[in-house]
């Protein structure tokens, strides 16, 4: 769910590009963004992609059966157009005719993502949820 949504109940098509990237990097590392928590830092999926993209080392939580080193350019790609679907600033999102773009090589250099939103989950009684988190 995008933040703005989850938040404010804003929706609109740049929820919808939330939502995408949100699939996009669950697919990449076969991976459940509510299923998943990195304890060291409460990160979730969206939150620990970053990380390890910010570090350089994205690659390393992408699931093994499509890693295929022939095709690291692509799955490097994806993981930079799904950091830039997940980004906490709505108009920081694209939209979805230019993350098809992206996908086609039409916009050879991709802008570099901000720190995505629902990025940390934080136990309040027992019980978890997730806290939009800016990088700003």
């Amino acid at each position: 769910m995008a933040p703005e949504y989850a938040m404010d109940g804003h929706f609109s098509e740049k929820s919808d590009v939330y939502s995408f990237g949100v699939l996009l990097l669950e697919i990449l590392t076969k991976t459940k963004n509510n299923a998943f928590w990195y304890e060291d830092e409460s990160l979730t999926l969206l939150g620990y992609v970053w990380k390890l993209w910010v570090e350089g080392d994205a690659g390393s939580i992408i699931d093994p059966l499509i890693s295929d080193p022939l095709h690291k350019k692509e799955i490097d790609r994806s993981i930079v157009v799904g950091l830039l679907c997940v980004q906490e600033n709505v108009n920081d999102r694209p939209n979805m005719s230019t993350v098809m773009s992206m996908f086609s090589n039409e916009i050879a250099d991709l802008p570099q993502p901000k720190e995505p939103g629902f990025n940390k989950r934080h136990m309040y009684g027992g019980a978890l949820s997730m806290t939009a988190v800016s990088g700003r």
